[in-house]
């Protein structure tokens, strides 16, 4: 099973740069986001037409999650567990969740897309947003791995945090200065680890950057930042045999600004019955 997080930065703009590149790179199951739509909005069609099903989840022109897949999606869940809201101007509990999170389960393997908060800058509201965010995403993975043991799950999507200095090619992002990059949020990063969870591309693409601003001719000159991940347990880490960043997506018309991560998993007994594409 071949398994791919991308933040396509407005589905309804690249809906057929996404449908070509499932269809080439023979993806199963694709996670997105940043679709910046909703559900009803969504170019359902296009990806029909190649094969795929559409499960979507975005509230308005801003964030929004999806899945893509050629094989059955079970179990979806639009937030995890103790997920936090948030509404610019508001502070205390029951604030509004944004559509940032989507659970299904694929093949019997747990996968969640996640846009996690960008945070804004140290000062702001958002950024403490984000770290609650981050906080209790690994503490509802934790709970829930204790409940599903044995089952793999993962974790991916758009990150927002740049967890070492070599994912960082900006000269624009300052360590402990700016977002994506300070203390606190990469500590809340490597916070995953402690709870068994651990990116399973690194050991296979040690470098690379994800994402490159539009500005300022930052993708022509490698000025970029590796924020998009997939995080897995030990079961997942475990069918995971190949892994890839797709830099090349960064090029070419209306690219988003970030470039697919993707997987290759080896499922015990999993027979290919999926639809064929002529």
């Amino acid at each position: 099973m071949r398994v791919a997080t991308w933040n396509v930065n407005s589905i309804r703009t690249r809906y057929g740069r996404v449908v070509d590149w499932l269809v080439r790179e023979d993806i199963d199951v694709l996670g997105m986001q940043e679709i910046k739509c909703k559900p009803e909005q969504f170019p359902v069609a296009a990806f029909e037409e190649a094969g795929y099903e559409i499960i979507a989840h975005g509230l308005n022109q801003w964030n929004g999650v999806a899945f893509a897949s050629r094989l059955p999606m079970t179990d979806v869940e639009t937030s995890f567990a103790g997920q936090p809201g948030f509404l610019k101007g508001h502070e205390g509990p029951d604030q509004p969740l944004e559509a940032r999170a989507l659970g299904v389960t694929v093949d019997d393997v747990r996968l969640w897309s996640l846009y996690v908060p960008n945070g804004r800058s140290l000062t702001d509201p958002h950024y403490v947003y984000k770290l609650d965010w981050l906080g209790r995403l690994r503490e509802a993975s934790e709970a829930w791995m204790a409940e599903h043991p044995g089952t793999p799950l993962a974790l991916m999507g758009d990150w927002n945090v740049a967890p070492l200095d070599s994912d960082v090619g900006d000269p624009g992002l300052q360590v402990g200065v700016t977002t994506h990059v300070s203390p606190a949020e990469r500590e809340a990063f490597f916070a995953f680890e402690s709870a068994g969870i651990s990116d399973v591309v690194r050991p296979i693409v040690p470098e690379g950057y994800t994402y490159w601003d539009y500005k300022q001719l930052k993708f022509p000159r490698n000025e970029g930042l590796r924020i998009d991940f997939i995080l897995g347990n030990e079961e997942f880490a475990d069918l995971v045999t190949d892994a890839s960043i797709h830099r090349d997506e960064r090029k070419g018309d209306a690219p988003s600004d970030h470039v697919p991560v993707v997987v290759d998993l080896e499922i015990a007994g999993d027979d290919d019955d999926r639809p064929m594409i002529f």
